[in-house]
């Protein structure tokens, strides 16, 4: 019975906290994987037969002690290269909150890993080796953390064993990452000096570094402001699929099934169909079999409208109030993350929600460098791992968000329409880099939209 009661009272105590989603990048060999299971490890969130099969590897490579790497590098060729190759997902929480973790890679071939990892996060943990400093990589993965408006970064600099944990160097380290990662707009940085490997400042505070009075890694995880509250902005409801049983029980019954991506769908609310523009009103809302007066993000339901107006799969419903502005003129950055270089005039698809339109490219405006932020004008082309600005002209209306003001309904993909292949992560609106005057090009190929 006891045993029960422990349990229940776990699992209360689990609803009652909040959940964070967060991020590790970093350079190859800065630790991260290391840091990872370092985390795992030492706050008691790694299952028995999982330590012993990591004690076991280790012990078949001649290693003494347990290398907490391989709790995160799951696949074959990363426990054989020592590197990160895929996104590593875990899960573990504590009595304060519970967490959600991408481990990606380091490599600048995986960047587009990276991308997938923090699109979601609201915390990311960028590693630096203590001996290099601040390198190129450091600097992408800091942009695309800034890019995809990732509220919080933490620059864990590792290995400060390796540099007889001196205060200088952690201190020269964060003051050049801090003034890089503020220009680029990032709201809020955390420098924390660690050994992942020793467990300095991971869980437990160091003994060898009396100088640093912050917190430790896994403090400030547990502390750290998670404001993801989706029912406070922009209500925005993609229709996922059109529900018409046409049965003897429900003859007239037309439905628009999907997730709330934002705010909140009230009964009786006026409400806006997007492209076509068409207006209703919300009549009804099922969740789970159950009629509600009220909805929220991110909940899945079915609206019915009082109309009966035209609605697909792809369509947006907002409310009459504050609905977006259908455009075919998609003005972004982009992350590129495919092998094949993006060109001026390329077609492509862009995947906005639940809906997917023809597009073309029609102008690179500009690279983003980043060595020291400034901007390549016109490269015609960007290339596998490139942050640029992109023109892109649909076929059809979309109705996007700006990307600073919905992570959800901002971001869109190009994808290759020959094979499916994923080009590009796109966020609308401006961000940290500069839009250039825009300019037309003719396309030969008739698909000028």
């Amino acid at each position: 019975m006891t045993t029960v009661n422990t349990a229940v009272t776990a699992v209360e105590q689990l609803s009652t906290t909040t959940l964070l989603r967060f991020a590790t990048a970093g350079s190859v060999d800065d630790g991260k994987s290391t840091l990872v299971g370092r985390l795992l490890h030492d706050s008691k969130s790694v299952l028995t037969d999982q330590l012993e099969a990591v004690e076991h590897a280790s012990r078949n490579r001649g290693q003494e002690t347990p290398d907490l790497a391989l709790l995160t590098d799951g696949l074959r060729a990363e426990r054989e290269q020592g590197i990160t190759i895929d996104v590593a997902y875990r899960y573990f929480a504590t009595t304060r909150r519970r967490f959600i973790l991408a481990d990606t890679p380091g490599h600048v071939q995986y960047t587009r890993n990276m991308v997938t990892g923090a699109s979601t996060a609201e915390l990311a943990v960028v590693l630096v080796d203590a001996r290099n400093g601040v390198v190129e990589q450091t600097r992408r993965h800091a942009a695309v953390a800034a890019l995809l408006r990732v509220p919080h970064v933490v620059l864990a600099v590792n290995k400060m064993d390796l540099v007889d944990y001196a205060e200088p160097v952690f201190a020269a380290i964060a003051t050049e990452f801090t003034a890089y990662a503020s220009e680029l707009g990032v709201p809020e940085i955390t420098a924390i000096p660690i050994s992942a490997l020793a467990g300095d400042n991971v869980v437990e505070p160091s003994a060898h570094m009396d100088w640093y009075g912050g917190p430790t890694v896994l403090e400030h995880l547990e502390t750290v402001p998670v404001a993801h509250d989706l029912t406070a902005c922009h209500a925005r409801f993609p229709v996922q699929y059109v529900i018409r049983p046409q049965s003897a029980e429900h003859p007239d019954y037309r439905g628009y099934a999907g997730q709330i991506a934002a705010g909140a769908f009230r009964v009786g609310e006026r409400v806006t169909v997007l492209p076509s523009g068409r207006t209703s009103t919300v009549e009804g809302i099922d969740a789970l079999g159950q009629s509600v007066d009220i909805a929220w993000a991110p909940q899945s339901v079915t609206l019915r409208l009082a109309d009966d107006i035209d609605v697909s799969r792809g369509d947006l419903i907002a409310p009459s109030g504050d609905a977006p502005a259908p455009t075919q003129d998609v003005e972004a950055t982009v992350c590129h993350v495919a092998d094949q270089p993006l060109t001026v005039g390329q077609r492509v698809l862009l995947k906005h929600t639940t809906r997917t339109v023809k597009a073309i490219v029609k102008e690179i405006p500009s690279r983003l460098t980043l060595d020291d932020l400034s901007q390549h004008p016109a490269p015609g082309q960007l290339v596998a791992n490139d942050i640029g600005r992109v023109v892109v002209r649909t076929a059809e209306p979309l109705a996007l968000d700006a990307y600073a003001d919905s992570r959800r309904t901002g971001s869109f993909l190009l994808i290759d329409p020959a094979d499916g292949t994923t080009l590009a992560a796109g966020m609308a609106g401006q961000s940290f880099a500069t839009a250039a005057a825009t300019k037309s090009v003719a396309d030969e190929e008739g698909w000028d939209f």
